[in-house]
């Protein structure tokens, strides 16, 4: 099979022809039809996050079909349509697993990370982790949800019955949550890179009360924000633009460090939290809610042999929506 290989931190992606691997005891190959290219890819790539093996393959949005089924993965059967997440296994047993928690598993493995990833014709993945799809999404449309909407949605879940929400950063993640406020009669205001006015287009186009950049004053008191960019200046100014009792919600696996900023803007019972990867749970009630909202997915399609042309892009921010790759392109 063809794979994108990322061989060390800070190098391009090299196409590399090896053999399909064979799946284990709980494991299921999968034959890729679609992998979303998350902002994370571009963490592990540029060694903002550290290596955890080399070489690798990226990606874990991924979605496509069950061609091989290990002697104990049960869950699904081949021609069984899947999608694949980032958390790639749990131990199982420890305290956080036993309480729900098992996102915060000290020996979590990671899809894309610590096992092989998307960018590729073909993966495996530990069938205990991956999640059946139905077909109201095709697998250019339902990529993005495996990560961007998963990851969007337990911040999203953090949130409470918050009534106005701010997104920071109107990328893969926000475009989706976005459209999930709305279909749930909240209000979302969205702030984007200053004078990107093409991104405040697009969060319009999708139902945003507002739109303008970071650098701008709410229009209203916010009883949440979800900060989806990595920028850790944005913390300080999403706390001034909630109100007392608020929540801001750290969304990203990597942050840039947060600048010192007045007790005032913390007072008042606000509270500052990060989300750490997601539960199975997560993506049971996250697919549930996709089927009955009507979710418009925008990704931006891109050859597999073109994946560091998609990461730069998404470096870049050269579009909106999600970028996804396709193996058969």
């Amino acid at each position: 099979m063809w794979a994108m290989m990322l061989e060390q931190p800070h190098a391009p992606l090299r196409p590399r022809c090896i053999p399909i691997p064979f799946p284990g005891e709980h494991e299921i190959l999968i034959r890729v039809g679609a992998c979303g290219v998350c902002r994370t890819d571009l963490h592990i790539a540029d060694g903002e996050l550290p290596p955890h093996r080399s070489p690798v393959i990226l990606g874990h949005e991924v979605v496509g079909v069950v061609t091989h089924v290990g002697e104990l993965a049960h869950q699904f059967a081949v021609g069984d349509r899947v999608g694949v997440p980032w958390l790639g296994g749990t131990c199982g047993h420890c305290a956080f697993c036993a309480s729900a928690h098992e996102n915060l598993c000290d020996e979590a493995r990671f899809t894309g990370y610590d096992r092989n990833g998307g960018y590729a014709q073909y993966m495996v993945a530990d069938a205990r982790y991956c999640f059946a799809l139905t077909a109201r999404y095709d697998d250019q449309h339902a990529a993005p949800l495996l990560c961007a909407g998963l990851i969007g949605y337990r911040a999203y879940a953090m949130t409470g019955d918050a009534r106005r929400i701010g997104l920071y950063g109107f990328g893969a993640a926000a475009h989706i949550i976005a459209q999930l406020a709305q279909c749930q009669d909240r209000q979302v205001f969205a702030f984007t890179r200053p004078g990107d006015t093409r991104s405040q287009e697009f969060a319009r186009a999708l139902g945003a009360a507002w739109a303008g950049g970071s650098d701008e004053a709410s229009p209203v008191p916010l009883d949440a924000a979800i900060i989806f960019a990595s920028a850790g200046a944005l913390v300080p100014q999403a706390l001034a633009a909630t109100r007392k009792g608020g929540i801001v919600v750290c969304a990203g696996i990597h942050m840039s460090d947060i600048p010192g900023f007045p007790y005032a803007q913390l007072w008042g019972e606000r509270v500052i939290r990060s989300v750490a990867n997601l539960t199975r749970a997560d993506g049971e009630a996250f697919f549930a809610l996709a089927q009955q909202c009507d979710l418009r997915i925008a990704p931006v399609p891109f050859a597999l042999r073109d994946a560091n042309r998609a990461l730069d892009a998404l470096r870049a921010g050269a579009f909106d929506g999600a970028a996804v790759l396709l193996p058969d392109a």
